[in-house]
């Protein structure tokens, strides 16, 4: 393990391998760990950052009433590229980690090759973190489907853990957050160890805090950058629609589904997304 001040805080990182930079971006409910997978599998052929996003594990833990912003993680992955001289990087993200990698491409596209879009929660694509009803309705008659599977995910997923984050219990409503996200037959798969990974990276702030930067459609058609877009088999299907309309507007766009997996593919089926990535990297 090792270390870099960025923006004002320090960031625990490892790097494996050698050659063009690939750069492991996790999401919510995890760090640098999620990846173990990957990391040596592609340090046969690139120079493998795995770094913990700010606040999440070993780092600091976020200061009470500090918001949990998209805006500064984005902040510190642009930077993070520049301190390491990993730019021109392959950007692999995850969940959380996705959302921040496309608002990168969005805005730095000059730092990266490729980029491998697991799963981007892109809500705000369609309507703000807190919906309001004309929103809804506006996405219920243009894209009935999507709207449904939104709300359901609000009624279930997201309203109980944020009520459960009100209350104090940031362990608490992770996990139910957790359990929704990656269904019940997944999320009771998981391994003692992988659950003290997710009380480990779990806030309140994650929450309560400022939620998703917007995103616009014209934005999103802008980007040039050769992205793999990657969906799993058991995954809510919230993300299959969001993951339809991002296959609708990158004009550089493929798009896999991992077999067996749930919204932690990477852990899930290591073996078929270590593979599908290889593919997208060679050609």
């Amino acid at each position: 393990m090792s270390n870099v001040k960025i923006n004002g805080t320090l960031l625990e990182y490892t790097e494996h391998g050698q050659g063009e930079p690939l750069v492991l971006v996790h999401g919510s409910a995890s760090d640098y760990r999620t990846w173990h997978n990957q990391q040596e599998e592609f340090a046969h052929h690139y120079r493998v950052i795995s770094y913990s996003r700010r606040y999440h594990w070993p780092n600091g833990q976020i200061p009470d009433n500090a918001d949990y912003s998209m805006l500064e993680h984005l902040d510190d992955l642009e930077a993070l590229l520049q301190e390491l001289s990993a730019v021109s990087a392959h950007l692999v993200g995850h969940s959380y980690g996705t959302f921040l990698c496309l608002l990168l491409a969005i805005k730095r596209p000059d730092l990266m090759r490729t980029l491998v879009l697991a799963e981007p929660p892109v809500i705000t694509l369609f309507v703000s973190n807190t919906p309001k009803p004309q929103e809804l309705l506006k996405l219920l008659v243009t894209r009935p489907r999507t709207a449904m599977t939104l709300v359901k995910f609000g009624a279930k997923g997201m309203a109980p853990a944020r009520a459960l984050a009100e209350r104090g219990d940031a362990k608490k409503a992770m996990r139910s957050f957790g359990a929704t996200i990656l269904g019940q037959k997944f999320y009771s798969r998981l391994s003692e160890r992988r659950l003290e990974q997710v009380d480990a990276n779990a806030t309140r702030a994650e929450f309560l805090g400022s939620g998703f930067a917007p995103l616009d459609a014209k934005q999103i058609r802008k980007v040039r950058t050769p992205t793999l877009l990657i969906t799993a088999q058991h995954s809510h299907g919230l993300f299959h629609r969001l993951a339809e309309r991002l296959e609708e507007l990158l004009p550089n766009a493929k798009r896999v589904e991992i077999d067996g997996a749930s919204h932690i593919m990477h852990e899930d089926n290591a073996l078929a997304f270590n593979q599908a990535i290889k593919v997208f990297l060679e050609t």
